[in-house]
């Protein structure tokens, strides 16, 4: 099996600190509320993106929803009351998303990696479970915004990882076939079980692990 031509990454949490940044977003959002921040507070914070996130995924509720039911489950039991209303709900949840947004980073190896890639004549390709204003915003934001030659966000695309029809999506956006692209995302299932149905490479990595090798040390070896 030769070097593959091209290169795909999912985003949160594999190329953009999504989880660092989420942190210190809410710290900062709850303080607004007089709510200390605490190690329970973030992982029901936490808790509450991913179940909620999940909904949106599987088509059961909207993007917005997901983003009010995340309120009405983590405030009250704080202490803080939360509007009856769609639009007060939407105007709380933007006060988060501005200390969010604030927060934005990469890892540090994700845009040497990426310019090292590109040099050595590799197309490059992201593919993430996401909106594309929020997630387009980010690549923007963090520097990224130039350095794919394909950006396939769900909800352009119509799919989302695990499905195979979303990988298929990149990689014939990317003009090649899914056996000369790796793909490389955090997600054992979405991003390595989702890339290897639909004939791709894939490497997982994790951040939280320090011991482990970083992802331009596994990026490189899997080339």
């Amino acid at each position: 099996m030769g070097t593959p031509r091209a290169i795909g990454f999912d985003l949160d949490g594999t190329l953009f600190d999504h989880h660092g940044s989420a942190r210190a977003g809410v710290t900062r959002f709850l303080q607004g509320f007089g709510v200390e921040a605490t190690e329970a507070v973030l992982r029901d914070w936490f808790t509450a993106e991913d179940e909620q996130f999940e909904r949106w995924r599987s088509g059961a509720i909207s993007f917005q929803e997901q983003r009010r039911a995340r309120l009405r489950t983590v405030l009250p039991p704080l202490g803080v009351e939360v509007p009856e209303d769609d639009a007060g709900l939407d105007a709380v949840f933007d006060d988060y998303s501005g200390a969010y947004r604030e927060a934005w980073r990469l890892f540090p190896e994700s845009l040497p990696l990426l310019h090292e890639l590109r040099e050595h004549g590799h197309r490059l390709g992201l593919l993430t479970n996401g909106t594309e204003t929020q997630q387009r915003d980010k690549l923007a934001r963090t520097g990224l915004a130039d350095a794919f030659d394909v950006v396939c966000t769900s909800e352009r695309i119509g799919f989302q990882k695990p499905d195979v029809r979303a990988f298929g999506t990149l990689a014939r956006e990317l003009g090649v076939d899914p056996a000369d692209c790796l793909f490389v995302g955090d997600d054992p299932e979405r991003d390595v079980v989702g890339a290897r149905a639909a004939g791709m490479r894939a490497v997982l990595v994790d951040h939280g692990q320090p011991e482990r090798p970083g992802i331009r040390e596994l990026v490189l070896s899997a080339l």
